[in-house]
């Protein structure tokens, strides 16, 4: 499932910005499908200009309602009625998204048969202080099992003992998810910190929920500025 939203703060109808010849939506789109991984891959958007992008191109889209605080409310909508037991959510943005990431989040539930994990998510590690400091940069800590113990904008850990070896992770918005924890999110309430943070993942950690991170090395370019999108557009070339 790719949730895509015509409106974007940051950068009004990023989705629908050219990307060498195709929509950075149509490149997400065609990027999830070629990975061979899914039965079905579909956009779910509140976007008429989107729906008929996708369709027009011979891909599968529905169409959601307008008002969802997050993507994982417009997915959970979308699923309702499907008879399906992992759903993976593939941010819009993320034209370069890949097989082996991807495969990474989905494996952990094949090892996991007391079902433990309500959902996986990709980190991948960060050494460049503007990036770590950057609250545009979602940062995660884990335990040490790698299930997720926080995220946030800020630097965490904070590096209070420069003589520590410290490791940064940066959130990479993939989920897998269990169906019902993904229906359980739909009906949870924002609390403190995910409103403070604007940051959809910490909602399931407050309620208790456990995110297994998958460590990829795999960056790519997610679209959030301009100057993304002109990054994006150089690598595609």
């Amino acid at each position: 499932m790719i949730p895509a939203r015509y409106a974007a703060s940051r950068f009004p109808a990023k989705l629908m910005q050219d990307l060498v010849g195709k929509p950075v939506i149509l490149r997400t789109y065609e990027a999830a499908v070629n990975t061979g991984l899914f039965q079905e891959v579909y956009v779910v958007t509140d976007s008429t200009i989107i729906y008929d992008t996708i369709v027009a191109n011979g891909g599968k889209a529905i169409m959601s309602k307008k008002e969802h605080e997050c993507g994982s409310d417009r997915i959970a909508e979308a699923v309702a009625a499907m008879d399906v037991d992992i759903i993976v959510n593939v941010q819009g943005d993320e034209p370069f998204t890949d097989r082996k990431s991807l495969a990474g989040v989905i494996e952990v539930f094949k090892d996991d048969p007391d079902k433990v994990i309500d959902l996986a998510s990709l980190m991948t590690k960060i050494t460049d202080w503007e990036e770590i400091n950057n609250p545009n940069t979602v940062k995660v800590i884990v335990d040490n099992q790698s299930f997720a113990l926080y995220f946030s904008r800020s630097p965490i850990p904070y590096p209070r003992d420069k003589n520590v070896a410290t490791t940064y992770f940066k959130h990479k918005g993939i989920y897998a998810f269990r169906k019902s924890a993904l229906m359980d999110f739909q009906k949870l309430p924002m609390l403190m910190l995910e409103a403070t943070e604007k940051i959809e993942a910490i909602r399931y950690l407050e309620y208790g929920k456990k995110i297994k991170m998958v460590e990829t090395n795999v960056t790519g370019i997610e679209i959030d500025t301009p100057e993304d999108l002109e990054k994006a557009i150089k690598v595609w070339k």
